[in-house]
């Protein structure tokens, strides 16, 4: 079992700042990759930014130069510093997880996982 923590998640006013921490824990043996979605209402779920174990990022065009994704390998923690936000930012924010876990003995299962996702409004 995995579970993905999300929070941080509120209402700001555009040009504020927001961070949102996701916490994985569970049975894992190895974490690939993470990374944040955003999905608007209407709208399809998008990538917002992800980073490897190696720390290598990558980030939605729409979010550069204002969103930050950073790691804490040590912790299974992912964390979205969101700078200058706009009200086209708002949405619902899901942290997502590249990752293995230990069934028995030495057999691992590789699988995304997903947080429950977390509501963030921009409005003034």
């Amino acid at each position: 079992q995995v579970q993905l923590v999300e929070s941080g998640g509120g209402l700001v006013q555009p040009g504020g700042s927001l961070r949102l921490s996701c916490a994985a824990s569970g049975s894992i043996f190895s974490i690939y990759a993470m990374g944040w979605y955003r999905q608007a209402p209407g709208k399809q779920r998008e990538l917002v930014a992800a980073i490897t174990s190696g720390g290598s990022t990558n980030y939605a065009d729409s979010v550069k130069g204002r969103f930050t994704i950073s790691r804490d390998n040590a912790k299974n923690t992912v964390y979205l510093q969101m700078n200058s936000l706009k009200p086209e930012d708002t949405a619902v924010y899901y942290c997502n997880a590249d990752l293995s876990t230990v069934v028995v003995g030495t057999l691992r299962v590789r699988d995304d996982y997903w947080g429950q996702g977390t509501q963030v409004t921009v409005s003034s």
